[in-house]
């Protein structure tokens, strides 16, 4: 029987994939997005497509995703890493491809461009990572701010008639025909991590089956700009994010087939 490696006497449970470069991450403590890096590269490494991959970083917390990811990148404008993506995967449809994009991105200005690639069906994953706030410029208000939550544009909590309601960009997504595969997870535990771990494993396999758009939510927490601990965000994550983007499937190959 293998037995686990032995590193100076430790047990060795965890080692960084070569996917992952060694420079230091910029996320404030507690933020999801170096949990979604770890997880995105990993699936990279254990499928062997890192020759073969490129992921799309566009403006936002994610901006130096390409930093740390040590595949080929291609930075996007503003909203358009879904437009970007496809670019690249028309024209090299033998390669695995991505964007990772935060809610300000994909459900704000990029509004358009993600609604019209996922009604296309483009042979693309997209990692959307929803902390409900613009978490990089200053704690804005961001479509997926909750009703009732406090930003630096929304001091009073937002309001419905002022600036609409939360946007369920997913749900809208799942809708589309071009849509293969869209679910909702989270990296606020072990269990959701391995959720999502799957998840991302799945989507790069429906790549090979060239059926439309892979669709990926992750539910994340902002300490900096909720001004909470981390261990306060994942609560408050729990407690108010979770009831207004369950998490789970929203539309599965076996949905999209039949």
């Amino acid at each position: 029987m293998d037995l686990p490696p032995i590193t100076n006497g430790f047990e060795l449970v965890y080692k960084k994939p070569q996917t992952l470069t060694e420079t230091p991450m910029h996320y404030c403590p507690g933020c999801g997005h170096g949990v979604v890096h770890r997880v995105l590269m990993e699936v990279i490494e254990e499928m062997g497509i890192q020759d073969r991959t490129i992921g799309v970083a566009p403006v936002g917390c994610s901006v130096f995703a390409y930093d740390y990811m040590n595949v080929d990148m291609q930075e996007a404008a503003h909203g358009r890493a879904s437009a970007v993506a496809t670019g690249i995967k028309r024209v090299l449809p033998d390669r695995f491809v991505y964007s990772y994009q935060g809610d300000g991105d994909l459900a704000a200005i990029g509004t358009a461009e993600t609604i019209h690639t996922v009604n296309r069906g483009e042979n693309i994953l997209m990692v959307f990572i929803n902390n409900a706030i613009y978490g990089m410029t200053g704690g804005q208000m961001a479509p997926t701010s909750l009703l009732g939550m406090k930003t630096t544009t929304s001091p009073f909590g937002r309001e419905s008639k002022l600036a609409g309601h939360p946007l369920k960009i997913t749900n809208l997504i799942a809708q589309l025909p071009g849509a293969f595969y869209v679910t909702r997870h989270a990296v606020h535990t072990a269990t959701a991590v391995r959720k999502l771990k799957k998840a991302i494993h799945s989507s790069f396999e429906y790549q090979l089956l060239d059926k439309g758009t892979c669709f990926i939510e992750v539910i994340s927490n902002c300490p900096s700009g909720w001004k909470m601990t981390p261990l306060e965000s994942n609560k408050w994550l729990e407690e108010n994010m979770f009831p207004i983007y369950p998490l789970g499937n929203l539309k599965t190959p076996s949905q999209t087939m039949n």
